[in-house]
């Protein structure tokens, strides 16, 4: 490769080299650099060759300037910026930050690009396949329909990064208009926060979760009437004569304190009979193991056994997914929720479970025992049985006070014969 031969312009600072053989017009073409010495220290820049022309936006802004006067602003710009410390001192300085602001305009705007989404969009694209993924299926499939029903219809087409706490306000007030109950909505509206949750997660949209600033309901849905041991006596010999199947659920429930899922989900591998126990797996608070009563464990050798993979309870396509109408026509029959108008005090198959837990509380077991045997992750769930076991308390109150009483009356009426007049012997 040839030694470069530079050769001076008419302007100090500013100097050239010719290409061995390549042409601009009728000369050969240039090699432009800039030097300048500050406070001892030499400064020396590459331009670029006079074929590579201005860039397009300085000629845009001065048509009229010729390469060597732009060279020699370049050479003002960066003295001027070496000597303040501010702003690009080099050529290469300066395509990095330039280069810097072009990264960053594209990514903002393959961000923008991003959360134009429609929530419909990734919704369907991203989000439910996760939620399959990663949640139980009776879990992703009524998060499909909330959102086909009541989401979709007045958010879906929007983009994520328009949708405000507004929009949900009236999505709450549409739902409620509907005669959805406070827990729909707020399910409805979690299923919302979770969406928004994973997006920022893949990074797909980066603003705030719309649903931060909005208030969810908080329903007064807890069951509070459960059965006395009559009625679950009753209920038992009137679903014997109708299903042996829910008949065996039912006692189940009772006596395990198990949720309709968990029984549905039950395989006879779980069943421990040496030890009396149940392994329940992938429970809504996590697995846990429930232990068994006679009555249960009688019922549970009473029943077909299968493979340890099989079903304990099977319907017609192996796992059971409707609980049958035969345990609401049993209550209907035995007028147990006759007269009844609030859901919290029907009886419902879920009002097994919390008859369990109940008796358990009459039995004077301590809520902590309750809330392990129920699979609650926190005492709160358990909390409402707290009234049960106050009124243990109150009773053992009421009974210290009925013999304090007893023994104070007995205690007049020994003063009251023994009150005769002692004379004592004069000394």
């Amino acid at each position: 490769m040839a030694t470069r031969k530079w050769k001076k312009t008419n302007h100090a600072g500013l100097r050239y080299f010719d290409h061995e053989s390549r042409k601009h017009g009728k000369k050969k073409d240039r090699y432009y650099a800039i030097r300048f010495r500050l406070d001892g220290q030499l400064h020396e820049y590459g331009i670029g060759w006079l074929s590579d022309g201005i860039p397009e936006a300085i000629h845009k802004e001065e048509p009229n300037l010729g390469f060597e006067d732009y060279c020699l602003k370049l050479l003002r710009q960066y003295k001027a910026n070496v000597k303040t410390g501010t702003g690009p001192k080099s050529p290469k300085e300066k395509r990095d930050i330039e280069q810097a602001k072009r990264d960053l305009a594209e990514q903002e705007r393959q961000q923008a690009e991003k959360e134009a989404i429609a929530l419909q969009d990734f919704f369907d694209g991203t989000y439910i396949e996760q939620a399959k993924a990663d949640k139980k299926e009776s879990s992703a499939k009524r998060e499909q329909g909330l959102f086909n029903t009541w989401i979709k219809p007045d958010l879906g087409a929007m983009p994520m990064k328009n949708i405000s706490p507004f929009h949900l306000e009236k999505l709450k007030r549409d739902m409620s208009t509907k005669g959805q109950s406070p827990r729909s909505i707020e399910y409805a509206l979690s299923v919302i926060r979770q969406i928004f949750n994973t997006a920022k997660r893949l990074g797909v949209y980066t603003g705030d979760n719309p649903t931060a600033k909005v208030k969810f309901p908080k329903p007064e849905n807890a069951r509070m009437r459960f059965l006395t041991h009559k009625e679950a006596g009753k209920l038992l010999k009137k679903l014997k004569g109708k299903s042996i199947d829910v008949h065996d659920m039912t006692l189940l429930s009772l006596n395990c304190g198990l949720r309709w899922g968990e029984i549905t989900n039950l395989q006879w591998g779980d069943i421990d009979f040496d030890k009396n126990t149940l392994a329940i797996k992938d429970a809504k608070a996590g697995s846990r193991y429930a232990f068994l009563t006679e009555q249960a464990a009688e019922m549970l050798k009473g029943r077909d056994k299968g493979n340890p993979s099989d079903y304990v309870f099977t319907g017609r396509k192996g796992r059971l997914n409707i609980l049958s109408y035969t345990f609401k026509r049993a209550v209907d029959e035995l007028e147990l929720n006759k007269g009844i108008d609030d859901p919290r005090q029907k009886i419902c198959f879920h009002s097994c479970r919390h008859s369990y837990a109940s008796w358990l509380v009459e039995e004077g077991h301590d809520l902590y025992i309750v809330q392990r045997l129920l699979g609650h992750k926190t005492n709160v769930m358990t909390q409402r049985y707290s009234h049960i076991s106050e009124n243990k308390f109150k009773e053992a109150a009421a009974s210290l006070s009925q013999a304090i009483t007893a023994g104070q009356k007995k205690a007049e009426q020994d003063d009251e014969q023994s009150g005769q007049v002692v004379n004592f012997p004069k000394p």
